[in-house]
C-alpha cells in the first residue's frame, strides 16, 4: 500500500480506497491528483463528497463543470464523468460511494436524484466533511449505520425525484441492458444497433448525443466496475481480467489505472485486505 503506482506522471499523486465497516458494498474514496486525468468511468451508487482544497475540471452528463475548495459534489448512479486538475498544485477531494438500495433504506426516496452535480452550502459541507472523517476512522458497525444515516438526512435537500425523459429521446434500455449482462464477451456495433432498430452509424450518433460518450466507452466503464467488485472479493488479477472481457492482466491494469487513479493490485489490497 506504500508508494504511488509507477503509472502516475506525479510523485503527488495518490488515490487511497477502503471498504466501510459493516457495510462492504459501500465504498470510500480519498485522493490528491496534482498530473492524473481520469478516463470517463462510472460506479453504481451515488458519489458524495467534496474537495477540501485546490480544484477539478470534470465532465459530467455531456457538460463541462469546475469545482473548487469547499464545493459539494453530488453524482447519480450509471453517470459516466471524468476528472483532471485545475489548479496548480492539484486538487484533494474526498468520496462515498452508496448503493440506490442501501440509500432508500436509510431514508432517501426510492426515485432520488441529483439536479445539479455541484453545491456550495458551507454548512453542509464542514458536516459532511466530519462524517467523511469519522466514517473513514470508524471500525464499529452500529456507529457506522448511525453516520450513514445522518450523510443520507444531510444530503437530502438537495434531492429531488428523477425527471422523466425529454420527448424524442430514443429508448436505448435495450442496448444499456445488454452491456450490462454480457460485458464479458466482444459486442458488435451491428448487434446493438439491432437492439436499438437503428442503422449502425445512426445509432452510434444518436447514442453519444444522448449519453455523451460511446457504446465502447460505455461498455469499458462497466467492466471496470464489475472489475472493483471482483477485486474487492480478492479475486486474482488474471482472473478478473479474463471475466470482465479484458484481455489480459497489463490491459485491467492499464485501463484500471487510467480511470480510477490507482492499480487493480493496489484497489484488492486496500479494500480486501491481502
Amino acid at each position: 500500500m506504500d508508494g504511488v503506482p509507477a503509472h502516475f506522471a506525479s510523485q503527488t499523486d495518490r488515490a487511497d480506497f477502503k471498504a466501510l465497516a459493516g457495510v462492504p458494498e459501500v465504498e470510500l474514496y480519498q485522493a490528491h491528483i496534482d498530473r492524473h486525468s481520469f478516463d470517463p468511468h462510472t460506479h453504481q451508487a451515488f458519489g458524495i463528497g467534496l474537495i477540501d482544497h485546490g480544484a477539478q475540471r470534470f465532465r459530467y452528463r455531456g457538460a463541462n463543470h469546475l469545482a473548487g475548495s469547499g464545493a459539494l459534489v453530488l453524482m447519480n448512479p450509471d453517470e459516466l464523468h471524468t476528472g483532471q486538475s485545475a489548479s496548480e498544485h492539484g486538487w484533494h477531494y474526498r468520496m462515498i460511494y452508496l448503493p440506490p438500495a442501501l440509500v432508500e433504506n436509510l431514508g432517501g426516496a426510492p426515485d432520488w436524484h441529483f439536479g445539479e452535480v455541484l453545491q456550495s452550502h458551507p454548512g453542509s459541507t464542514r458536516r459532511l466533511s466530519a462524517l467523511l472523517g469519522a466514517l473513514w476512522q470508524n471500525s464499529d458497525a452500529l456507529a457506522t449505520h448511525s453516520l450513514l444515516l445522518e450523510l443520507v438526512a444531510l444530503c437530502a435537500p438537495f434531492a429531488k425525484s428523477r425527471p422523466a425523459a425529454p420527448e424524442g429521446r430514443h429508448d436505448f434500455s435495450k442496448v444499456t441492458a445488454l452491456l450490462h449482462s454480457d460485458y464479458h464477451r466482444p459486442l458488435r456495433l451491428e448487434e446493438l444497433a439491432q437492439q436499438a432498430g437503428l442503422s449502425p452509424y445512426h445509432f452510434l450518433r444518436q447514442f453519444k448525443r444522448q449519453y455523451h460518450v460511446t457504446p465502447q466507452q460505455m461498455l469499458m466503464a462497466i467492466r471496470l466496475y464489475r472489475a472493483k467488485c471482483l477485486l474487492a472479493k480478492g479475486q486474482p488479477l488474471a482472473l478478473v481480467a479474463a471475466a470482465v472481457g479484458l484481455t489480459d492482466q497489463a490491459h485491467l491494469t492499464r485501463a484500471f489505472t487510467s480511470r480510477y487513479g490507482t492499480t487493480p493490485g493496489r484497489y484488492r489490497q486496500q479494500v480486501f485486505g491481502r
